[in-house]
């Protein structure tokens, strides 16, 4: 019989899967307008959110005490769960960029960071906790 922790995660982890469909649908529309733009921001910034709480649930049905997003990424980096922490650091630090989609450099800045360098990390994550289901 499952633990309650292992139920969590996996849970957690449909959400996740959906999260990330969604982000993927939305990029491939590939000249956002600003509208779309935010739109791409706001399902990543979801993703996101939900990508590091996975990523807790399940390193803690794994017995790992785990507290905050950032102490989340370093411990899985250190499991060999994601390769590239530098670039979920990296993530979790451009959140506040990201806040603010009606300036539209910073804007363009950041859908130019999901396409090119956040989505594959959270498309590895999803189908590496998806190997773990």
């Amino acid at each position: 019989m499952e633990n309650s922790k292992e139920i969590r995660w996996k849970q957690r982890y449909l959400e996740l899967q959906k999260s990330q469909a969604q982000l993927e649908k939305a990029l491939e529309i590939a000249s956002p307008d600003e509208i779309y733009r935010a739109g791409i921001i706001q399902f990543f910034e979801m993703t996101l959110e939900l990508a590091w709480k996975t990523l807790k649930d399940y390193l803690e049905s794994q017995e790992l005490i785990v507290h905050t997003p950032r102490e989340t990424i370093q411990i899985a980096f250190n499991y060999n769960i994601i390769r590239n922490g530098h670039v979920w650091i990296d993530a979790l630090q451009k959140r506040n960029l990201m806040a603010h989609t009606y300036d539209e450099s910073r804007a363009k800045e950041a859908e130019d960071l999901i396409r090119n360098k956040y989505f594959q990390e959270l498309s590895t994550l999803v189908n590496y906790l998806k190997e773990k289901l």
